[in-house]
Parts: C-alpha cells; structure tokens; sequence
C-alpha cells in the first residue's frame, strides 16, 4: 500500500484496526497513529520506498501456570496491547535489513541461515526464523523494516518472543500471503532461541502469535495443545496492571535453576522424568520415603506444580462460563501457592530486598474482596501482576507508584489479536 495511502487510512487511531489492537482511548488512539506516522517517516528515510506494510505483535503475560511448563504441564496465557511495530516492504533482494528504535540497524544475507556464534541476537533470531519458515515450504526473501519496540524488557512480557514472531507475521504475509499458522510461527520463534541455545518453553511465542487468552498443554512437548478462548476482557470492567518492583534478575540463575531441578528431584525419586505424570496424591504418600532424600522445599515446590497445574483447567473453565469473579479467585489461590509453596516471592538470606512481597502486601490492601494479585513470571524479584476493577485504578496507581517508581505500573489489557499484519 502506498504509504500517502497508509497515512490517510490512520486517521489520527480512529480505525477499527487500531481500537481492536489499543482499546478506545481517543488519546491512546492518537498517541499510536502519531507513533506508526513516526516510524513511516523513518522508514522512508532510510530505505527511500513509498510503500510499504505495517505489522504489530503483542507482548504476554503469563495469568496461570507458574513454573508449569518445565514439568510438562498447562499454562494460561494473554495477548497485552503493548506491542512492537513495525512498517516493512519487500525489497526485492535476498538481504533483510532492519533498523530498530534504540538498537544499531542489522543485515541479514538470506544465503546463509547457519547460525554458528550461539548468542540471542536479533541477526541470529532472524537466521533462524528465515531457516524455519523455508522448512515448511514457505518462502523467504529480503525486506526492509524500521521496528519500534514498546514492550519493555524485563517487564515480564517477553518482548523477545514477541519480536520473533513479527518477524514471522512479516515474512508470511510479504511473501507467503499470510500462510503462515500462528503456532508454526511460535515453534519457529522458540526453535530460533533453541538454535542460540536459549532452551525456552513455547508458552511465550505462542501467547504472541495467537492473542487473546490462551491455554496450553505441554504434555506431549513434541506436540503440545494449544487452545484459544473465546473471551473477552474488555467487557470485564477491569484493567491488567503489570508493576516492576525494580528487582534485577541478575544473580538469580542459581534460584530459577533450582525450581526445575528439585520439581525433578521428587519426580525421579517417585519413577517419572518430570512431574506431570504424577498426582498430588502420588506425591503426599511419596513424602516419607523421599523426604530426607529431597528436602522439604522440593517437596513443597511439587505440591505447587499439582496445585497450580490442575487450577489452570478450572480458570479456562471460568473463563469459558463467564464467570470472571470465580477466575480472579483462582488467580488468587495461584498466587498464595506461588508465596508458600513455590516459594518464588523473593531471594532467601536477603530479608531486607523483598520487592515482590511488599508490592503483593500493597496491593492486597487495594484489592482485597475486589480484584486479585500474584506474581509475575519466573518470580524472586521483577514483576507483580493485578487485575483492578476500572473505579479503583487510580487508587491501586498511586499507592504502588511512590514505592516502585513512577512509570512503572502499566496498564494492559488482553487484546484478542496476536502477532499480525495491520489492515487499515
């Protein structure tokens, strides 16, 4: 589409498209249309073409299921309106280039799909993502693309993921007329990372690509179900507000390791690989004989992975009957298992640096009896998320932000749309 063409459909944000992406905020609106007009500019700028496409692709949230997925279990997943964007055209050659808001501009000769230094690195993702697509039988060819990125990293939103699968949505719908199906492109966006030996889940890619809300199951890890619900949260009269409590990951290896490896632990020592074939009861009548071959918290850490993975079942249940109250509850318990079993709230041994324990603390004060709060995530430090009815955003705001920072409560929603091209 010619980009005179592009500019007069955007109409200041009032389009259908971008009220599906970003709500109905007339400022929100405006705020977007002026940022897509931004990247236009840009993009002429540097590549000199009058057409082009435009493309967006959401950030998630993980709402059910934490720390399921490595024990082979079932997550609950969201689409949020945070997204990255990104105005693209085909250019007719066999190189990708792409200029990124806030990061040096890249190349990437589509001769060569090798990746053989293993780092995440936007160059080796989009290697890799080329190499995956043309597995399939689709095609790949060069394009230009100015990317603005406004999933925050380390928000808790994956905005790695989210970034792998635009670049599926751009390469499908440039050259493979939106063939693409959104699962492929979520295998192909953790198959990248797996290529830079980044050994993720598929929970992330998939939340992206789909949209809205999603629940999967990783039983059969070759082949894991995915299932899209048919809900829609806008019509809850509640807002998803992601805080960063402004803890650092750094450091942290050695706590998120041992999630996984004491999960397994029990499960060895009760003849499984991993938890899932396992029951809560297998687990209670395991605990004499495994205990001092164990340890409590690993014990406590698999009642968790029981609890919580069964709780998903009932939350898209809840979800799929409407009954949004019954949800929240459900968020709750996940998060009280999180805090006393998984025990994934903050670092042991540094009682004086607990950011997600006070900012749960904080927020039950606000929500109680109202709305529902639990960790974020992989946990220890970083984010906080809550689902706050509308009337008491502005309360919920202004007790965390004084604490954490202003700027660092973000108000979401689950959009329905995952990773796609922008129809105007």
């Amino acid at each position: 589409m010619k980009i005179s063409t592009i500019i007069e459909k955007l109409n200041g944000g009032n389009n259908k498209a971008f009220t599906a992406l970003y709500g109905n905020d007339e400022a929100v609106l405006k705020m977007q249309a002026d940022r897509y007009l931004k990247q236009l500019a840009d993009f002429q700028t540097a590549f000199g073409s009058d057409e082009a496409s435009l493309f967006s692709s959401p950030g998630r949230t993980e709402v059910g299921g934490n720390h399921t997925d490595h024990q082979l279990g079932r997550v609950l997943a969201g689409a949020v309106n945070l997204d990255n964007i990104a105005v693209a055209a085909a250019n007719g050659t066999n190189v990708v280039r792409i200029n990124s808001v806030g990061f040096p501009p890249f190349e990437v000769d589509l001769s060569n799909l090798e990746v053989t230094e293993f780092e995440v690195t936007p160059t080796n993702l989009v290697r890799s993502i080329a190499a995956g697509i043309k597995e399939l039988g689709l095609e790949v060819s060069g394009f230009d693309a100015v990317i603005d990125g406004a999933v925050p990293e380390g928000s808790g939103l994956s905005s790695s993921a989210s970034f792998e699968v635009l670049i599926g949505a751009i390469f499908s719908h440039l050259f493979n007329d939106g063939k693409l199906d959104p699962v492929d492109n979520a295998k192909i966006g953790q198959k990248a990372e797996h290529a830079c030996k980044k050994f993720c889940g598929l929970m992330d890619q998939t939340a992206c690509a789909v949209g809205g809300f999603i629940t999967i199951d990783f039983e059969n890890p070759e082949n894991p179900i995915v299932k899209a619900l048919d809900f829609d949260f806008a019509k809850t009269g509640y807002s998803l507000v992601i805080t960063n409590t402004g803890g650092s990951h750094g450091g942290l290896d050695a706590e998120y390791n041992s999630l996984p490896g004491e999960m397994k632990a029990v499960a060895k020592e009760l003849g499984q690989e991993v938890l899932r074939p396992l029951s809560m009861d297998d687990v209670i009548k395991g605990i004499p004989t495994i205990r001092e071959k164990v340890g409590d918290r690993a014990i406590l850490r698999s009642m968790h992975f029981q609890g919580d993975n069964a709780r998903v079942v009932d939350q898209v249940a809840a979800l799929e009957a409407n009954e949004f109250q019954k949800f929240l509850g459900l968020v709750i318990e996940s998060g009280f298992s999180s805090y006393m079993y998984n025990q994934n709230i903050f670092v042991g041994g540094q009682p004086e640096y607990q950011s997600v324990a006070l900012a749960l603390a904080l927020s039950e004060q606000v929500l109680k009896g109202k709305g529902a709060w639990r960790v974020h995530g992989g946990g220890f430090a970083g984010t906080i998320q809550a689902f706050v009815p509308n009337d008491l955003l502005e309360d919920y705001i202004s007790t965390l932000e004084p604490v954490f920072g202003k700027g660092n409560c973000h108000k979401l929603f689950i959009r329905a749309e995952g990773s796609v091209k922008v129809k105007l």
